[in-house]
């Protein structure tokens, strides 16, 4: 039978000796991540825009594991300069064996941009991500055997997650451009993937299926804010079991590189993590080849793993 089926975080070996890096560390999945990597003997370095709050997740963290080796990093992936100071910082010393882009933004009511000029989903989502990675590779490089890790969301399906007009210039609604922020997220590990073949590194995402999270809580009009208590208990699984594929990405020694991976419940909303569908044509090398020089162009970096 199909081991996937059955695995749980307490199917997660040893980590002890290997360092996580993971964005969006303060609350929802990040903070859960963190938690369970923590106690299963990793490192973990919180990423965060504040750092009250990262201190807080810090306590978090210890309360389950109070041996565990913690740092902090203040990163805000909306705004590129401290994308670069903060990338620089685990760059020159550190080694990441786990990189977790984790931390995201969704469906914001009007159109905005950030210190860049980017829209602000796509910006933070993907843009973000691609720079801090592109800047923090030496780290990742200096691991045996590193893992990137990516959070999608079953969005990245959508019809309206098409990446022309990645910026919503022509047209803005918040969920279309979270949908497109999440398909980006797919297509750049696939691309990811495609450019480490033959090396030992594994890039990897996921979907956290439908569990209510800080995300979805603190997103959309006040209507939408009203009702997520009810769709919480009616629609969607628990928001401990949403962490479950990231930590199955991260850790299961099944994982291919290029893999989707997602819960295996009823429409993929919880349950145990298996490898999922990719969105349609989303592994097309020619989406992924625009969307990475794409990437660079409006970041200005040039990213060679």
């Amino acid at each position: 039978m199909d081991p996937v089926s059955h695995w749980t975080p307490g199917d997660i070996a040893d980590q002890t000796g290997r360092t996580a890096l993971i964005t969006g560390a303060t609350g929802g999945i990040g903070l859960r991540t963190a938690r369970v990597l923590a106690a299963r003997g990793a490192r973990v370095i919180l990423a965060g825009r504040d750092k009250a709050r990262l201190d807080r997740a810090v306590e978090a963290v210890r309360a389950d594991a109070p041996q565990a080796e913690t740092g902090t990093l203040v990163l805000d992936l909306s705004d590129l300069a401290s994308v670069r100071e903060a990338a620089a910082r685990i760059a020159e010393t550190e080694t990441v064996d786990l990189l977790i882009n984790n931390a995201g933004v969704m469906n914001l009511p009007e159109r905005r941009t950030t210190r860049d000029g980017f829209e602000m989903t796509v910006g933070t989502n993907h843009l973000g991500h691609f720079a801090f990675d592109a800047q923090v590779w030496p780290a990742v490089r200096r691991s045996a055997a590193p893992r990137v890790v990516t959070v999608s969301a079953i969005a990245a399906r959508w019809p309206t997650g098409k990446l022309d007009d990645l910026m919503s210039e022509k047209r803005y609604r918040g969920m279309s451009a979270y949908a497109k922020s999440k398909r980006a997220n797919v297509v750049y590990t696939l691309e990811l993937a495609c450019r480490t073949a033959g090396t030992s590194l594994t890039a990897a995402v996921i979907h956290p299926g439908s569990a209510m999270t800080d995300l979805q809580r603190h997103s959309g009009t006040g209507l939408a804010r009203l009702l997520t208590p009810l769709a919480e208990r009616l629609l969607m699984g628990s928001a401990e079991g949403a962490a479950w594929p990231s930590l199955y990405a991260a850790t299961s020694p099944g994982v291919t590189s290029g893999e989707f991976i997602g819960p295996a419940g009823r429409d993929q909303t919880s349950g145990t993590p298996r490898p999922v569908r990719l969105p349609a044509g989303a592994g097309d090398p020619g989406e992924g080849e625009r969307l990475w020089t794409t990437s660079e162009r409006l970041t200005g970096l040039t990213f060679r793993p």
